[in-house]
């Protein structure tokens, strides 16, 4: 049995913090990237050096979005203006995009390190989903999305895959907006209607709520569940083998 309504057809899955636990690999990743810049610019203005904080900033500004919109994001909540930069900009140059990509190569060197693992009481809901004649996809703004799921093993449980390179690809607009996740709906047939959205991030959550998605479900791992319900969650679960009912 699974604790889900019965017009759902579908399951729409987000990457971190739902089905892997990279989530607070790149909150550290955000951190020490922004905490190097942050510290380098106190330092030629003479200013006080306050830290990038890996919980409230990260869940306010960053997680579940773009990397470029996070990067905007938490920047213009310091005051701070930096060119776009391009997508050629290398890690070391302070631009939008420059800072994005030291970021995805900490991201990428954390991972290499240390291994990605899923979590396992979401692989148990997936096999359960798929076992019930659901359709799953996983819907992620990471253009890791991919290396993520095949380092895991869980890759071949997701018949789609809408990430940050397909929606590059598609110029579909990042979370909180719904373009993703309604492209995830397409893609397997179906209307927005008959799917479920599980997210672990504010904006995600807000995502699922602004495409009338038929249902969506908040993953609290870090402590919000009020915050998660705020955002327009129908039910809140700290692991996704809560909604394995009886099994």
């Amino acid at each position: 049995m699974l604790d889900l309504p019965d017009h759902v057809r579908a399951c729409l899955f987000d990457l971190d913090g739902v089905l892997t636990e990279t989530a607070v690999v790149h909150a550290r990743a955000w951190k020490q990237m922004f905490d190097d810049f942050l510290r380098d610019r106190a330092r030629r203005d003479g200013a006080d050096f306050v830290p990038f904080d890996e919980h409230a900033d990260y869940d306010e500004y960053v997680d579940g979005k773009p990397r470029a919109d996070g990067t905007r994001s938490f920047l213009r909540s310091r005051g701070i203006e930096l060119p776009e930069g391009t997508t050629q900009d290398g890690p070391d140059v302070e631009t939008v995009a420059g800072l994005g990509r030291r970021k995805n190569d900490l991201v990428l060197q954390m991972i290499r390190t240390d291994g990605v693992q899923a979590y396992p009481g979401s692989v148990r809901f997936v096999h359960a989903a798929r076992d019930a004649g659901l359709r799953c996809a996983v819907v992620s703004s990471s253009a890791n999305c991919r290396d993520v799921l095949e380092s895991a093993g869980i890759a071949d449980l997701f018949e789609l895959r809408i990430d940050g390179v397909v929606a590059q690809q598609q110029h579909l607009r990042g979370k909180p907006a719904p373009d993703t996740y309604l492209a995830g709906a397409r893609g397997l047939d179906l209307e927005p209607a008959r799917c479920a959205v599980f997210e672990d991030a504010l904006a995600g959550v807000a995502s699922g709520r602004a495409g009338d998605f038929g249902w969506v479900v908040g993953v609290d791992r870090v402590g919000q569940a009020d915050a998660l319900r705020e955002h327009g969650a129908d039910v809140v679960v700290d692991d996704l083998a809560n909604l394995l009912g009886q099994q």
